[in-house]
């Protein structure tokens, strides 16, 4: 038998507006949507998390991939 317990959690207004606005879109109720995230979540903790601005500026560079740990972890100021 699949059984659920009743929680609370706290979110910002804007966290919260994101929620019910994927709910939404998405037919689904904020429950629900709550619960697939934080089962996403919880599956693969230790994923990499990219920041947001990631894709978001053109370096018109072609090689950044093939040197990416050069570029990722060199001291940017020498």
């Amino acid at each position: 038998m699949y059984a659920m317990k009743r929680t609370t959690i706290f979110l910002d207004d804007k966290t919260l507006a994101a929620v019910q606005k994927l709910a939404r879109a998405r037919g689904v109720s904020f429950a629900a949507a709550v619960r697939e995230a934080l089962v996403d979540y919880v599956a693969t903790p230790e994923r990499v998390r990219l920041p947001s601005i990631t894709g978001q500026f053109a370096s018109d560079r072609t090689d950044t991939s093939a040197r990416v740990d050069e570029l990722l972890w060199c001291d940017p100021h020498v």
